[in-house]
Parts: C-alpha cells; sequence; structure tokens
C-alpha cells in the first residue's frame, strides 16, 4: 500500500473542503470495507483519505410513518438489519443486508458506501481499468471472462455489474439521495444516482469528486409488499450472480402496480418496466410470478460465457414477487 495524507474530519463541511476535483487523487473512507482492498492491490492511489467516521450528522436511523424512513449514511449494514421498523416495513431493504454473510462486513460497511463501491469486475480489480480495453480501445469482455458479466445494458463499453446490495429495494421503494458539496446540498433519486461510465476516468454515480452523500431517504412505505431475493454461487460470503427487488401495491388481491428492480445483472440497476406493466392488475401466482421474471428479462443479451444468468435472473424476480405478496422478512 502507498503512503498517503488522512484526515479525519468532525463536519460535512470540513470533509467537502478535505477533497479535490479530480478522481483518484482524494478518496472518502467510511467503512473501508472496499476502498482498502482496492488500496492493497495497487488499484486505488489516493495521496489522501478523508475518514468521515467522525461526521456525527452522517449517522442514525430514523423512522416516522408519516414521513418515511431517513438513514444516515454512515449507518451500518448490520444496524440495518436489527432496525424492527425497517424489518417491518421495508424488508427488501433487510433482506438485501441480510444477504451480505460476513458479520465483520455487515459491522463495518455503511449503506453510502454499498452504494458507492466500485464494480467487482475482475479486470477492473486488475488494474486493466474501469472499461477493460487494450492498447486499440478494444473492449477485452465481450469474448474474454465475462460469465459474472452484464446479461443488460452491456452494448458496452462497460460490461461490469453494479456491485450494490442496496440500490435495487432503494429504488424500487422510491428513495432519494441526498449529497453535500461545496455548493451546498442537492438531492437525486436513486435511479438517478448511477450511470453507465463512457470513459476509465469517470464513476458509476452522480457524485463529484468534492461531494459525498450524506443520507438516503425511502417515502413511506404505505402498506407497499416489497421483498429483495438473490441468487448466489453459494451461501458463504458472495456477490450475486442475479437479485430483484419489488414493491408491490395492492388492491385486494391484486397488484395494482409495481416498481421491479434487477441487480447484478448490468452497470446500473436495472428497471424492469415490462414487467411491471405485466404484473398491474394481476393476482400473484406462481405462474404470475413466473411470466413476469420472463417479461423483466426479455431485453437480455448473453455475453460468451454468461447465457446462465439469464435464467437466474428470471428466477430472483419470480422469487422475490412470491416473497413480497407472501409478506415474509
Amino acid at each position: 500500500m502507498r503512503a498517503f495524507e488522512y484526515a479525519s474530519p468532525t463536519t460535512k463541511e470540513q470533509a467537502v473542503a478535505l477533497l479535490g476535483e479530480k478522481w483518484g487523487e482524494i478518496e472518502v473512507l467510511a467503512g473501508g470495507t472496499d476502498l482498502l482492498s482496492l488500496m492493497k492491490d495497487d488499484v486505488a492511489q489516493p495521496k489522501r483519505l478523508v475518514d468521515i467516521k467522525e461526521v456525527k450528522e452522517l449517522q442514525g436511523i430514523k423512522y416516522a410513518p408519516a414521513t418515511g424512513l431517513r438513514l444516515g449514511a454512515l449507518v451500518t449494514m448490520q444496524e440495518l438489519l436489527e432496525n424492527p421498523a425497517i424489518k417491518k416495513e421495508y424488508p427488501a431493504l433487510a433482506q438485501a443486508a441480510d444477504g451480505i454473510t460476513s458479520p465483520q462486513i455487515r459491522n463495518a460497511g455503511t449503506v453510502g458506501g454499498d452504494l458507492c463501491q466500485r464494480p467487482r469486475c475482475w479486470y477492473f480489480r486488475d488494474g486493466m481499468g474501469l472499461l477493460a480495453q487494450d492498447a486499440k480501445g478494444r473492449p477485452l469482455v465481450p469474448e474474454g471472462e465475462n460469465r459474472y458479466h452484464a446479461i443488460l445494458g452491456n452494448s458496452g463499453p462497460a460490461y461490469f455489474v453494479n456491485p450494490s446490495s442496496l440500490a435495487p429495494a432503494l429504488i424500487a421503494l422510491g428513495a432519494s439521495i441526498r449529497i453535500f458539496g461545496p455548493k451546498g446540498p442537492r438531492e437525486v433519486g436513486a435511479g438517478e444516482f448511477f450511470v453507465t461510465p463512457k470513459t476509465n476516468g469517470e464513476r458509476e454515480y452522480v457524485l463529484k469528486p468534492n461531494e459525498i452523500v450524506t443520507d438516503i431517504l425511502v417515502p413511506p412505505a404505505a402498506g407497499a409488499r416489497n421483498a429483495t431475493y438473490e441468487v448466489r454461487q453459494r451461501e458463504a460470503l458472495d456477490w450475486p450472480l442475479a437479485a430483484a427487488a419489488v414493491a408491490l401495491k395492492m388492491s385486494g388481491a391484486r397488484i395494482s402496480s409495481a416498481r421491479v428492480v434487477l441487480g447484478h445483472v448490468a452497470p446500473v440497476p436495472w428497471p424492469a418496466p415490462e414487467a411491471e406493466k405485466f404484473l398491474a392488475g394481476k393476482t400473484v401466482s406462481e405462474q404470475v410470478a413466473q411470466d413476469a421474471g420472463a417479461s423483466a428479462l426479455r431485453g437480455a443479451k448473453a455475453l460468451s460465457q454468461n447465457t446462465y444468468k439469464i435464467q437466474l435472473a428470471k428466477v430472483a424476480v419470480k422469487r422475490a414477487i412470491l416473497r413480497a405478496a407472501q409478506g415474509r422478512v
């Protein structure tokens, strides 16, 4: 690991003042579960770390039925998982956190860090750049080792998958993300927070180099049934091969409206409007859930080694719908 400066501000204003205007020279440290690994592998080479763990206003969980849920960016996955209101009103978030099976990561990793973690693409982690191109700018992924790469939104130049556990559920629940920078606060919808980079110098989110995530705001669930379902290669610590989060608004036994968002299948969390349209007016059943999964993946395009992910993603959608309908935490 290379030498670096270390700063520990106590306010968000101090933190932002310590950041720079160019990605890579200065990095924000929260739980460190991703950044420190990147530094040890010499993929990240920051000259300064700005440790925000002492910024008290970025901590805490608040919930009120009338206003919804507020998560400070420094809330750990374990805190989220243990919160009774989240388990009851937002099981999709609790289920996503529960999928992180390492107690060490759950107790160190933060919700803000989960949204801002870098891709798990092995080309990127081996120092070949975010877009994994050869010296002539040709992509390495489409005909390379791509069994864990994207099956949606993979027409290039990015082929990695978004690694966030919470993002699909937050988007399905209509959450927004508060950001603070030199010009003050701003707020973006969770679905607009993530972007597909066009160059290796960009990031996978709308944050600027001198901004930080401060809060995540989730509107009242208002009785909407919601759930997350992830498909993993193994139950031990591993990133999902495919995931889906759903939020169903019911009118009696029928679905009046639905949100369906896929994870780990595209460079950004991937909404499935075809499945949402299909579910409207339906009564949940095994067949309806299965058909919704097929609708969600209708536009999928496999690379040379990841055709299997299409079926896994269909199953994730199906089981997330059934889990939400059953109301299981």
